[in-house]
C-alpha cells in the first residue's frame, strides 16, 4: 500500500509564506470522515459514545471538529479537563482517567461534573476524603494480568501495566461502592496499543462483557456503561493494513447480543477513548531539509528535530516519509533523517530508502496527527511549532502558533534574568 501526503510542494511553498517551517498541519476532510464512519460503525448503540483522548491532540480547534459528531473528551490532567471545560464540554460529556492521581485533580474533576474512572481499589477512600461523597456514577479501571493476546498472539503485556484493579479488587470494588451509595457503575480497560486487527476490540468486548455479567450477578451493580478505552491503532509502515472500523463495530455487536442481551443487559452503552486512530492519520510534521552531512553515513538534516516528533527517538517508532516533490522518483538513496538536538537519538528515519534530497526539500513526516505536537518538549532550549488547520475548502488556519523565546523564558518572569534576555537576538 502506498502512503499519499495530503499535501503537495506547491501547496506547501504557499504556506511557507506566512508559516515557515517546521509546522504539524492537519487535514480537516479526513478527521471528518474518519469521526463520521466510527459514529456509523457504533450507531447500533443507543448509548455509544466517543471520548476523544485530549492527550493525544489537546487543540481546541481540532476537538471542536470532532464534537461536531457527537464526542465527548477523555482527559488524565487537570489541565485537560481545563480545556475541555473552557470549551464547554458537559461534564457528563468529560471521562477523566488517571492515574496516580493528585487530589485537587479529584476535586476539580468532581467540581465540573465529569465521570471519574477510579484506576485503583485504594482511590475508593482516597476520593470519599477528598471530595467529601462518592459521586453517583462511578468507573472502575480493570487490569486482567498476565499476557492479552487473540488467536494466540500475544498483544501486550497488562500484567507488567501500572493500571487499573485486578479481578479481584472490581468485586470488591464494586460492593464497596455499592454499600456506599453509588448507583450507576461503568467499566473500563485499555489491554493493548496501537493494534492493527480488527479482532482487537470485539475480543477485549467479550471479556468486559463477560466480566459485566458476573460483577451484576454477585454484586447486584447496575451497569449503565463499558468504555473499550482506545487500543485500535494505525497504518504507520505502507505494507500494514488499516482497520476497518465498520468490521470492528459490527464485531463488538455480536459480542454484545450474544452476551449482554441474554443476561437482561441490552441497554449498557459502549464507550470508547480512541486519540490515535482520530487524529494520527490526518497530521504531517513538514520540515525543510537544511544541511546534508558525508561522513560515515549520509546524513539528511532537517529543520524539525524531536522536540517536533519525540516518538521516533523515544521508541523507535516508524513514520514514513514523503520527499514532497520527487513522489515518484526512485528511492534508491539510503539516509538518515536528522534534527538538531544534541542527542545522537534525534532521527526521524534510519538507513532509509528515498529520493536523492537536496538542501531546499520539504519534507512531510507522516501520521503526526496524535501523540505528535503533544510529545514535544523544550529540550536544548529548542520551541514548539505553530499548528496548522488545511480546510475543507482549502485554505490554511493556524490554530496554534508557534513558541517563541518569551514563552521559553516566561517562568523567569519573576526574576531580575528575565529583563536582561535579549528577546530581539
Amino acid at each position: 500500500m502506498e502512503k499519499k501526503a495530503f499535501v503537495t510542494k506547491e501547496m506547501i511553498e504557499k504556506i511557507v509564506e506566512k508559516y515557515p517551517t517546521p509546522f504539524h498541519i492537519y487535514d480537516e476532510k479526513g478527521i471528518r470522515e474518519n469521526a463520521k464512519a466510527l459514529k456509523e460503525a457504533f450507531a447500533w448503540n443507543k448509548g455509544y459514545k466517543e471520548f476523544f483522548a485530549v492527550k493525544a491532540t489537546p487543540n481546541p480547534f481540532l476537538i471542536n471538529i470532532l464534537r461536531e459528531y457527537g464526542c465527548g473528551c477523555d482527559c488524565s490532567s487537570l489541565t485537560e479537563l481545563m480545556l475541555s471545560n473552557a470549551m464547554g464540554v458537559k461534564g457528563e460529556d468529560i471521562m477523566f482517567s488517571s492515574n496516580d492521581t493528585p487530589a485537587h485533580e479529584f476535586e476539580y474533576a468532581a467540581k465540573i461534573g465529569a465521570t471519574i474512572n477510579l484506576d485503583d481499589i485504594t482511590h475508593i477512600d482516597f476520593l470519599e476524603k477528598t471530595i467529601g461523597y462518592l459521586p453517583k456514577t462511578l468507573s472502575c479501571r480493570y487490569n486482567p494480568g498476565g499476557y492479552f493476546s487473540i488467536s494466540n498472539n500475544i498483544m501486550d503485556n497488562p500484567g507488567d501495566a501500572k493500571y487499573g484493579f485486578t479481578t479481584e479488587q472490581m468485586f470488591e470494588g464494586y460492593k464497596i461502592l455499592k454499600a456506599k451509595g453509588v448507583e450507576n457503575f461503568g467499566i473500563h480497560s485499555f489491554l493493548a496499543s496501537n493494534t492493527v486487527t480488527n479482532d482487537y476490540y470485539p475480543t477485549l468486548a467479550r471479556e468486559l462483557f463477560e466480566l459485566a455479567v458476573k460483577l451484576k450477578e454477585e454484586t447486584g451493580a447496575h451497569i449503565t456503561f463499558i468504555n473499550l478505552s482506545g487500543g485500535i491503532g494505525i497504518p504507520y509502515r505502507p505494507d500494514q493494513e488499516p482497520n476497518d472500523i465498520r468490521a470492528i463495530g459490527e464485531g463488538v455487536r455480536k459480542v454484545y447480543e450474544e452476551v449482554l442481551v441474554p443476561a437482561g443487559m441490552g441497554d449498557v452503552a459502549i464507550y470508547t477513548e480512541l486519540g490515535r486512530y482520530m487524529m494520527a492519520p490526518y497530521g504531517h510534521l513538514v520540515t525543510q531539509v537544511i544541511h546534508e552531512k558525508h561522513t560515515h553515513k549520509e546524513y539528511i538534516g532537517v529543520d524539525a528535530c524531536a522536540v517536533n516528533l519525540m516518538r521516533p527517538a523515544m521508541y523507535g517508532a516508524y513514520h514514513h516519509i514523503t520527499v514532497l516533490g520527487k513522489e515518484n522518483e526512485p528511492c534508491d538513496h539510503k539516509y538518515d533523517v536528522t534534527g538538531s538536538l544534541c542527542e545522537n537519538n534525534d532521527k526521524f528515519a534510519i538507513d532509509r530508502m528515498l529520493p536523492k534530497i537536496d538542501i531546499g526539500d520539504y519534507i512531510a513526516i507522516h501520521d503526526t496527527g496524535a501523540h505528535g505536537f503533544a510529545m514535544g518538549y523544550n529540550y536544548n532550549g529548542k520551541l514548539k511549532s505553530a499548528e496548522l488547520l488545511l480546510k475543507e475548502d482549502g485554505s490554511v488556519e493556524m490554530i496554534r502558533r508557534a513558541e517563541t523565546p518569551r514563552d521559553y523564558f516566561a517562568t523567569f518572569d519573576c526574576f531580575d534574568i528575565y529583563n536582561k534576555i535579549d528577546f530581539d537576538a
